[in-house]
């Protein structure tokens, strides 16, 4: 584990030192208060901060209950073993990439034979561990004195601390040569929220893209939002959803990768679909008897077209994302639903159908419409066993309900 430097406070002297708090947590003492505070209750840290006090400094006490509001926080992205027995920070949970993700990349990168990487931003070592964890050799670099100091915590706390070294430095002014690759995530908030703007990362990808084009290998963590006219021909842009949420967006450069390529993968399956960057308008045509609804990923990415050709169906609007067609198509980068009635959008005749078929249960979805899922189910007053899907949408530019069930699943027939 290499050193960890400039980790000076720079804020007023009489001004708490969160590297001194963050240590502390890391002595006999902080192990023993976190130890004690794994399944503690926020909802009653009042009481419990006035029981620590008693035998603990009031500062430690703090620093403790702030780690372990983090560490449950975690847990969504880590898992609960790892997540209570790492570190974090506010942004650090925010930022970091969820285990399920981190470790899709590093498998990417090791199957192209990369045995050391340069991680430029690396935060509080989410992706870091990951890499290790696929037996590559990780520099780890962040210019924020406490973060880097968690980051070489977190290595030492999962037991990586010889495959991981932590620098505390600007990032565009490390030499990474010596790795087979770089991996950049710049930040992507600020002090109004998100930032949108590629060039407002910090680092802007602008500067993100050369670094990796001088690596024989790079891969470059970016908003799955991010203008697709932003990322250049060398890179294969990738959008990952996992359990069907879209996470974020990769762009890999170099041997191994496929330059100009867009794809979709899928987590936890893995199913990845992939083709040029620029597909063929799709055919726009009625409503047929199966709807497919692509995968968050697909959309990103710009595949809806390469769906339409496989299952030889259209679009229902050249605005919507809703694919149709008259055959059963099975895919993993969709849902399907089979349509039993369509109808222009109207709620008394909505709501007199569900009456109708005793429905006491339904899925709202939308796209195109501004309705509110959670609004228009206050207004059905649903009763009955049965259950049913809802498409609030658009068919050749007009407003439309389009009704049905999923094709597999629990709810499959029923509605």
């Amino acid at each position: 584990m290499g050193q960890v430097n400039a980790l000076a406070p720079t804020g007023p002297s009489d001004a708490p030192d969160p590297i001194a708090g963050f240590l502390a947590l890391r002595t006999p003492e902080g192990a023993e208060l976190l130890a004690g505070l794994r399944s503690y209750d926020p909802a009653t840290e009042l009481a419990t901060a006035t029981r620590l006090r008693r035998s603990h400094p009031a500062a430690l006490v703090s620093a403790a209950l702030g780690q372990a509001r983090l560490r449950q926080r975690a847990v969504a992205k880590f898992g609960a073993e790892d997540a209570h027995r790492m570190f974090f920070t506010p942004n650090g949970v925010e930022q970091a990439t969820r285990t399920s993700v981190a470790a899709y990349r590093a498998a990417r990168f090791a199957g192209t034979g990369v045995r050391s990487v340069a991680d430029l931003c690396c935060g509080i070592g989410g992706d870091a561990i990951a890499l290790a964890r696929a037996g590559i050799r990780v520099l780890a670099v962040d210019r924020d004195p406490l973060t880097a100091e968690v980051a070489a915590a977190n290595a030492v706390a999962l037991g990586l601390e010889e495959l991981i070294e932590v620098r505390c430095a600007d990032v565009t002014e490390i030499d990474t040569s010596p790795c087979d690759a770089v991996f950049v995530d710049p930040a992507r908030r600020g002090g109004r929220g998100r930032i949108f703007d590629p060039e407002a990362y910090s680092p802007p990808l602008s500067w993100a893209t050369a670094a990796a084009l001088k690596a024989p290998r790079a891969a470059l963590k970016i908003a799955p939002g991010v203008p697709h006219e932003a990322i250049g021909p060398q890179a294969e842009a990738e959008w990952i959803s996992d359990g069907g949420e879209v996470k974020e967006a990769v762009l890999w450069f170099g041997e191994g990768f496929e330059a100009g390529a867009y794809r979709a993968t899928l987590l936890p399956s893995g199913a990845t679909l992939s083709a040029p960057a620029v597909l063929p308008a799709p055919p726009v045509g009625p409503v047929g008897r199966y709807l497919y609804e692509p995968d968050g990923a697909v959309i990103r990415a710009h595949l809806v077209a390469d769906i339409v050709n496989r299952c030889d169906g259209r679009l229902i609007d050249e605005m919507i994302a809703y694919v149709t067609s008259d055959e059963l198509y099975d895919s993993p980068y969709t849902a399907g639903y089979e349509i039993t009635d369509q109808l222009p959008f109207n709620t008394k005749r909505l709501k007199a159908l569900l009456r109708e078929r005793e429905v006491g249960v339904l899925t709202v979805k939308k796209r195109g419409s501004p309705v509110e899922p959670e609004e228009l189910r206050r207004k059905m007053k649903l009763q009955g066993p049965n259950r049913a899907t809802v498409f609030l949408t658009r068919v050749a530019d007009a407003p439309t309900m389009l009704i049905g069930h999923p094709v597999t699943g629990p709810e499959a027939g029923l509605g």
